[in-house]
C-alpha cells in the first residue's frame, strides 16, 4: 500500500496546529481560542485515520465530511486569532497555506467518493 498523501499532510498539520496551540498559551497566554484550533485542527487528521478503517463507503464519505467540516472550523478559529493579533502575517499565511492545500485535498476525495457511489447506484 503506497503513501497517503492526505494521511500525511492531515498528520503534518496536526501537529503544527499542537505547535500553535503550545505558543499561543505559553508566549501569548491566551487559552480560549487557542484549544479551539488545537481540537478542530487535530480532528482532521484522526477523521482521515478513521475513515480508512471505515466499515462502508457511506461510513468513508461521513469521515471525509466532517474532517472537511473541522478543517472549515479551523479555518474560522486562525482568522480569528490572526484579526485578534494572536497571529502575525507570516504565521497566520503559513499555516493557512497548508489548510487550504488540506481542504483542496478533503473536497476532491469526498467529491470522488460521491461520484463513484452514484456511478455505482
Amino acid at each position: 500500500m503506497g503513501k497517503s498523501v492526505v494521511k500525511e499532510k492531515s498528520f503534518a498539520f496536526a501537529m503544527r496546529s499542537v505547535k500553535l496551540y503550545q505558543y499561543l498559551t505559553e508566549e501569548k497566554k491566551e487559552y480560549v481560542l487557542s484549544k479551539q484550533v488545537l481540537k478542530s485542527g487535530t480532528a482532521i487528521g484522526a477523521l482521515v485515520r478513521e475513515a480508512e478503517q471505515a466499515e462502508s463507503k457511506a461510513d468513508f464519505i461521513h469521515k471525509f465530511a466532517i474532517a472537511l467540516k473541522e478543517a472549515h472550523e479551523t479555518e474560522y478559529w486562525l482568522e480569528l486569532l490572526h484579526q485578534s493579533s494572536y497571529m502575525n502575517d507570516r504565521s497566520f499565511q503559513s499555516i493557512s497555506s497548508d489548510l487550504t492545500e488540506l481542504l483542496k485535498l478533503i473536497t476532491s476525495i469526498v467529491k470522488k467518493a460521491k461520484e463513484n457511489r452514484a456511478m455505482e447506484s
